[in-house]
């Protein structure tokens, strides 16, 4: 099964609007034709509709880092997914175990999300991961599982083909400490598992997952090499033009 590699920078809660649209002005001339890779950038809020606008006539995308399940209505602070969508944003990111530490997002809020996402006409990126506790306790695959059974819950078969699923082990996120391309392997293979007996092979085969935690452009080609493996989320090294762009570089 042949899938579309996506690479998508998470710039967390770095750089001004001015930056952001340097940062495009760098890298737009050498980003890769969309039909070998998706190039996605995760912005902050407060700036994508300067993103948005930077990337016309480009082939990167841009994705918001969150937004509510409710399209409007007093939630003052929160980003709607409608607005996001007027926007011209391609990928929400949700569920990322920031969002989920600091911000006590439960699994059952991020499956609101992603179904709002959803009728709003853009795709989301669902994180999962699990911390080190829980890791070395032997019970990763159990908490991740549940995680995406729960992600996943009442969405369509076309909606989860379409959709990112990134897995981000919370003990490698930010370290420096990365998994090893076997633990990448093994957890990406077993959520694919997890969607197949959700729903069916065929829509298993078809979504694409990712692996973060402390890719870097030296670390990215063996978790690429990886045949569950379809791209990277990532944070620091896609702070910076040349490194993204050496991200991209290694779809081969």
């Amino acid at each position: 099964m042949s899938r579309k590699p996506i690479i998508a920078g998470n710039w967390k809660m770095n750089k001004t609007a001015k930056e952001s649209r340097a940062f495009i002005e760098d890298v737009k001339l050498d980003i890769p034709s969309n039909d070998l890779v998706d190039a996605v950038i995760g912005a902050p809020a407060i700036f994508l509709e300067a993103m948005t606008e930077a990337v016309q006539g480009t082939d990167l995308q841009v994705a918001a880092q969150n937004c509510y399940w409710e399209d409007e209505g007093a939630f003052t602070g929160e980003s709607s997914p409608k607005t996001l969508s007027d926007l011209g944003v391609d990928y929400v990111i949700i569920g990322h175990s920031e969002r989920r530490q600091y911000f006590h997002e439960s699994n059952e809020e991020i499956n609101k999300k992603a179904h709002a996402i959803f009728r709003n006409g853009m795709k989301p990126i669902i994180c999962c991961g699990e911390t080190l506790e829980t890791y070395e306790a032997g019970n990763a695959e159990e908490f991740v599982g549940q995680q995406i059974t729960a992600a996943l819950n009442e969405l369509t078969e076309g909606q989860v083909q379409s959709l990112v699923i990134a897995y981000e082990p919370i003990w490698a996120i930010g370290t420096g400490k990365s998994a090893t391309k076997d633990d990448a392997q093994k957890m990406c293979k077993t959520i694919r598992h997890i969607v197949a007996e959700n729903f069916n092979q065929e829509v298993a085969d078809q979504v694409r997952i990712q692996y973060g935690g402390s890719v870097k452009p030296e670390n990215i080609a063996e978790y690429l090499a990886c045949p569950d493996v379809d791209g990277a989320l990532v944070g620091g090294a896609s702070l910076q033009p040349e490194s993204f762009l050496s991200l991209l570089e290694a779809i081969n």
